[in-house]
């Protein structure tokens, strides 16, 4: 059997995280600051190895009935004409046509759920505090009572507590890549239910996904960063939106005035979390808190299989934690690696930076639409 571990986020690391702990033995505990499960969330690609494991864990029904219907991507401009559109099997993954797009939200419910029956939840509550003594740390909560863990893993994002509490502040391992990305649901599509619309305007974007019945836009622009940004401060998104926006959208500057109106908007940096070592001790990260490139590549693909590496590596040799989360370290770090080197690429697909590049990538996916 193994020891007791503490899981600090109940999102799709997280989850997954717990579910194999349990699997293995160990006694898994779940803390999440949010009171409840979110009801939304951006569109996520469940691919490549991470089909095997959500299949192991006999999700992929649930994971197949909430999966959007999308089927392509479509390039609009200002005006409201198609410009480009592309197939969305050109971006399949290793596992083809048994891959699934699905919203973030309903991806760690399903995930969770599968945990729950042996895993103990605690909704609203937060580690405050970590001290490592001997073969426990010892944990404090925002609300709970005091408690040791055998292990501490935070699976609480690119804002990790855990990642602050044990390895430093933010500003020694998040980096500002250049951008800023805002969501919000709105009430109708652009291009019907089976395609991503994006509207494109030199070094800014704009985009509607059907997702799941409840369309999501999305708007994303490159900027230097804001100095004092709070992913957190709803008043300031809304004023860095309409100075990047304002008079840049066309027919679709409706959107824009809902997102001045929003009391539901996400808001943050396009960020990477690059950390020298993912553990000290008996604690560690996984998923966005150990190495992200937040908005693009593959994340909630790789949360999934970092969480199921770890949980194998600690179940091979339970005695050895330091060694367990090593070999953990290594074999992840060489699947995430390729994925950040795409940056680049997806940002000049995505958001060019002028008018000859973005007729440059419309034709480029105009040409990739016919070989398929």
């Amino acid at each position: 059997m193994g020891g007791s571990v503490l899981i600090s986020g109940a999102g799709v690391a997280g989850s997954t995280l717990a579910y194999w702990l349990a699997r293995h033995g160990f006694t898994v505990t779940v803390v999440e600051r949010a009171a409840g499960q979110r009801s939304s969330g951006n569109p996520v690609d469940v691919k490549g190895h991470a089909v095997a494991v959500a299949e192991d864990m006999g999700v992929m029904p649930q994971l197949r009935a909430a999966a959007t219907a999308v089927r392509r991507l479509v390039f609009l401009d200002t005006a409201g004409r198609e410009r480009a559109g592309v197939s969305l099997s050109a971006f399949q993954g290793s596992a083809g046509d048994r891959e699934v797009e699905i919203s973030r939200a309903d991806l760690a419910a399903i995930l969770l759920a599968a945990a729950r029956d042996n895993a103990e939840i605690r909704w609203g509550d937060a580690i405050t505090g970590l001290e490592q003594a001997g073969d426990a740390v010892e944990v404090t909560f925002e609300r709970g009572t005091p408690a040791h863990f055998d292990l501490v893993i935070g699976a609480d994002g690119s804002h990790s507590a855990v990642r602050r509490l044990a390895f430093g502040p933010d500003s020694a391992f998040v980096r500002h890549m250049g951008m800023y990305v805002a969501t919000l649901p709105v009430d109708h599509t652009l291009a019907g239910e089976d395609a991503v619309a994006m509207v494109s305007s030199p070094g800014r974007a704009f985009s509607v996904h059907p997702a799941h019945g409840i369309p999501l836009a999305a708007f994303f622009f490159r900027q230097r960063t804001v100095p004092d940004f709070d992913y957190r401060d709803l008043e300031q998104h809304k004023r860095l939106l309409a100075a990047a926006y304002a008079g840049k959208l066309g027919v679709y500057e409706e959107f824009l005035d809902r997102a001045a109106a929003a009391e539901d908007l996400y808001f943050d940096s396009v960020s990477r979390v690059s950390l020298p070592h993912w553990s000290i001790g008996r604690i560690g990260v996984v998923g966005d808190a150990a190495s992200s490139l937040s908005l693009f590549g593959d994340g909630s693909t790789l949360a999934i299989i970092g969480a199921h590496t770890l949980a194998a590596e600690l179940a091979s040799t339970p005695g050895d934690i330091s060694g367990a989360l090593a070999r953990y370290e290594r074999r992840h770090r060489a699947v995430v690696r390729p994925k950040l080197r795409g940056f680049a690429l997806a940002r000049m697909l995505l958001v060019p930076n002028n008018r000859a590049n973005i007729t440059a990538r419309n034709l480029a996916v105009r040409a990739m639409d016919t070989v398929l």
